[in-house]
């Protein structure tokens, strides 16, 4: 189980009895401000425990949802817009405006970790919203993924995720073009 240190200090009381506990291997010091009752964690859970509030986009969020196989060099968390930048060389952060921020967040379990995500259809905007930004063959591997499973989609929330975000013209033009 992992702990922050206000959880470690709720628990061990002090900074002593929490050190006391790391050196007889009941709580192991993960990293800074991190702490798990077993020695491996997965970086996963390390991530979501160390950013509560991101949820995993982009990347990570196609990865996790089966629509590529390619296995993103840094984890993609959205934050939102007014967020402090986040100083972690594993992390790619996506700014977010706060009304569109928590629109089609889930949380999802990934290899035992529950972790909080953007679901499928909010996903499917983020590629077209992205399109030009991202590798053409990436591009229509998620695409082909997507029309794979068009069926299980909810199609009025993508509707008014499209209806909702900024473009919404350009993203309407390619959900009729390259989707429907």
């Amino acid at each position: 189980m992992l702990l922050d240190y206000a959880d470690c200090a709720s628990q061990y009381t002090n900074a002593y009895q929490i050190n006391q506990a790391i050196q007889e291997k009941r709580l192991y010091r993960i990293e800074r401000g991190i702490y798990s009752t077993t020695p491996h964690v997965s970086e996963l859970a390390i991530i979501q425990k160390k950013y509560p509030k991101a949820i995993f986009t982009m990347d990570s969020a196609f990865y996790y949802h089966g629509l590529t196989t390619d296995i993103p060099d840094l984890y993609h968390i959205a934050t939102p817009a007014k967020s402090a930048r986040l100083r972690d060389k594993r992390i790619r952060q996506v700014f977010v405006n706060d009304s569109i921020f928590p629109l089609g967040q889930v949380e999802q379990v990934h290899e035992g970790t529950p972790i909080r995500i953007y679901n499928k259809e909010r996903m499917l905007i983020e590629l077209l919203r992205y399109k030009d930004k991202l590798p053409y063959d990436y591009y229509k591997e998620i695409l082909r993924h997507y029309r794979a499973i068009i069926d299980q989609l909810d199609i009025e929330q993508v509707q008014e995720y499209a209806a909702i975000f900024p473009k919404s013209d350009i993203l309407w033009k390619r959900l009729d073009e390259e989707v429907f």
